[in-house]
């Protein structure tokens, strides 16, 4: 019998992230833990910023400003 691939394990959720120039990112993983709450899914926004921080930091080419963030269908 088959098994039913997932696209994501347990412990990320997918976001589609737009950034201020245009861009649009699609299915970028964030931990699952220290998301909903209070916070809801601002914890996301920051943990993908440190990420694109991060990037730019590497490649010398930093990402533009997060327009908005949005959790991808599944």
């Amino acid at each position: 019998m088959a098994r039913k691939k997932t696209p994501v394990d347990k412990g990320t959720i997918l976001f589609d992230v737009v950034y201020e120039d245009g861009i649009r990112t699609s299915n970028r993983k964030v931990p699952a833990a220290g998301l909903g709450g209070l916070d809801g899914d601002e914890p996301a926004r920051i943990f993908i910023e440190e990420q694109d921080r991060k990037i730019g930091a590497m490649s010398g080419n930093p990402r533009a400003p997060i327009k908005s963030i949005t959790r991808s269908p599944q």
